[in-house]
């Protein structure tokens, strides 16, 4: 009997001590992106609904760390399986390979359930999508991603939704992908970013005063970056630009180098 008390004393203090490591502060993708010379955010994606397979052999284990080891700020990985070949799991074989940068859980979050997920699977920071949230869903989830650890990048599509901009997020995206036809225009960017850091100033939070405007699809030119960081940018997610290549890390680098030698 005191045999079996003493494995069970054992298999709960070992189960405390696998809590205490999700508790414990995660990397940063706000820091990162403010302390990175070209703010790029990295992102494993294996296909799309509009473009179909766009790498579907890449390896979770193989790809991401290979970002990390070439430059990027921090990574983004698609989880959601049914339309872009992501699972969970991917973030998992990512930090088993030894990722230590901030990740992005990117998927469609409508659900705290998912919140969890992304805490469990190794995951930084999460991906809320205003066009997918009422304002009063998107504060609900946001406040528990906190709650979590977990930072949040709200991402916003149009003038409409810059309103959401006053929940007072970590990272304030635009996505110059169109959710609904898929047409990518960077403009959308240049013509939102002014009005979005009005939308985040009229809080009195030190996040919201300062935000980190993220800059999200359809970004394929260093010049692109340069412009975008003189507009108030400090993050870059970049996907199929990297990952139609077969090498992704490598044309990170190459990517990275044309930046610094512009600036």
């Amino acid at each position: 009997m005191n045999a079996m008390t003493d494995i069970l004393q054992q298999i709960v203090a070992t189960k405390q001590s696998e809590l205490e490591r999700l508790r414990q502060p995660k990397p940063s993708l706000r820091q990162a992106l403010l302390n990175s010379p070209t703010g790029i955010i990295a992102e494993f994606k294996r296909r799309s609904p509009s473009k179909g397979w766009i790498n579907e052999q890449a390896s979770p284990d193989i790809v991401p760390l290979s970002y990390q080891e070439n430059g990027a700020a921090a990574l983004s990985i698609l989880t959601d399986e049914s339309y872009f070949g992501g699972c969970d799991d991917y973030i998992r074989r990512a930090r088993q390979s030894g990722v230590t940068l901030p990740v992005l859980y990117k998927n469609f979050v409508v659900d705290e359930l998912q919140l969890y997920q992304a805490l469990l699977c190794g995951a930084s920071a999460v991906l809320l999508i205003a066009a997918c949230l009422s304002k009063q869903q998107c504060k609900t989830l946001l406040k528990k991603a906190h709650a979590l650890g977990l930072e949040v990048l709200l991402e916003m599509h149009s003038e409409q939704e810059l309103e959401y901009a006053e929940l007072q997020p970590d990272l304030c995206g635009i996505n110059n992908r169109n959710l609904g036809s898929f047409h990518t225009d960077v403009d959308t960017s240049f013509l939102l970013a002014e009005k979005l850091r009005s939308a985040c100033c009229h809080s009195a939070t030190a996040i919201a005063s300062s935000p980190v405007l993220v800059s999200e699809s359809g970004i394929s030119s260093p010049q692109t970056i340069i412009a975008l960081r003189e507009a108030g940018f400090r993050g870059f997610l970049i996907g199929e630009t990297f990952m139609k290549t077969t090498t992704p890390g490598l044309t990170l680098k190459f990517f990275i180098d044309q930046i610094i030698h512009q600036l």
